[in-house]
């Protein structure tokens, strides 16, 4: 629609997992690092944690699609199935043809079968798990059980769960603990950072051919604030922004472009990060007994006193958030 108005090649903001626009910078690069470094030690569980959009799924596509050919590489993105299900799943992205009710046993010894072949050519069998946060407990500990697959001196199969924070949650529960001991190696991955997001919009304008200059300064801090940077928000916002400028036939990006498409947007109205908000409310706290202290002794009434923190609260509340 507007690549033309702007001189770019496609679009540069979608929310599709292209692995060309693959952003090598800071904690996503060395999240791809540790992992590199995982699948090659051989070792366990692999995990990385990260908020809702922060780029997980993209982080995954590009370990599948630079692993090399030493690895064989399975790939399940809706991991939420009971234990033969996920059996089967596997099976069918190592190539195993599995007749109509095998049985949850032969299936093992296939896949079992199928993984030691895998190991005598010289590969490294790895099951990358997607939204890692909605597998059934059951299949959490069959996944466990899969990992005892083992020669004497390597495992055959390793496995990588990218998923939400609420991954961390479950797996500290009792019941997973023999799980959480098997994961060597883990990464939690956070939103851009504001060095980075010039970074991160310059990188994605100029893989779509974009040259020159496009959001203003104010802009840039408008789509920060309202995005939190998370890699998501920052997308659909510039998108939308784009065509804002492309309607009105406007060249730049303005933060009036960037209030038209949080308008336009309602999962960024209405979120927040989590860990912000419990700042915010700390902090409130912190306010509240300055202010009262400070009444107790200056002698200010407390309706002065109230009214202090709520001023400095609505100060706080518009610089943080």
């Amino acid at each position: 629609m507007y690549l033309r108005h702007f001189g770019m090649r496609e679009q540069p903001f979608t929310i599709t997992p292209d692995t060309s626009f693959f952003f090598p910078y800071g904690s996503y690069m060395e999240a791809y690092n540790v992992l590199v470094v995982a699948l090659r030690s051989g070792e366990g569980f692999i995990k990385v944690t990260g908020e809702v959009g922060t780029g997980k799924t993209l982080l995954c596509r590009k370990l599948i699609s630079s692993v090399g050919k030493d690895f064989e590489v399975a790939y399940i993105p809706n991991p939420c199935l009971h234990p033969e299900a996920l059996l089967m799943a596997l099976a069918e992205e190592l190539g195993i043809q599995v007749k109509p009710g095998i049985g949850q046993h032969h299936l093992l010894k296939l896949i079992n079968h199928k993984l030691v072949k895998l190991s005598s050519a010289g590969k490294q069998a790895v099951l990358c798990l997607d939204e890692a946060q909605t597998i059934p407990d059951e299949s959490l500990e069959y996944l466990r059980l899969l990992t005892n697959l083992e020669t004497e001196k390597k495992k055959l199969l390793q496995i990588v769960l990218f998923g939400q924070p609420e991954l961390n949650q479950r797996l500290s529960g009792p019941s997973f603990r023999q799980l959480k001991q098997r994961i060597t190696f883990s990464y939690d991955l956070p939103p851009i950072d504001w060095k980075g997001f010039n970074a991160y919009l310059g990188y994605r304008l100029s893989r779509s051919g974009f040259r020159g200059r496009l959001f203003m300064p104010d802009a840039i801090t408008e789509l920060y604030r309202k995005s939190h940077g998370i890699p998501r928000l920052i997308n659909i916002l510039c998108h939308k922004s784009l065509m804002a400028a492309y309607g009105l036939g406007h060249k730049t990006i303005s933060r009036k472009h960037i209030r038209l498409a949080v308008k336009d947007t309602e999962c960024v109205r209405f979120w927040r990060p989590l860990a912000p908000q419990r700042f915010v409310y700390g902090m409130l706290v912190v306010l509240a007994v300055i202010t009262v202290l400070a009444g107790i002794v200056y002698g200010t009434s407390s309706a002065d006193a109230s009214n202090n923190i709520h001023a400095m609260a609505n100060l706080f509340m518009e610089r943080k958030m």
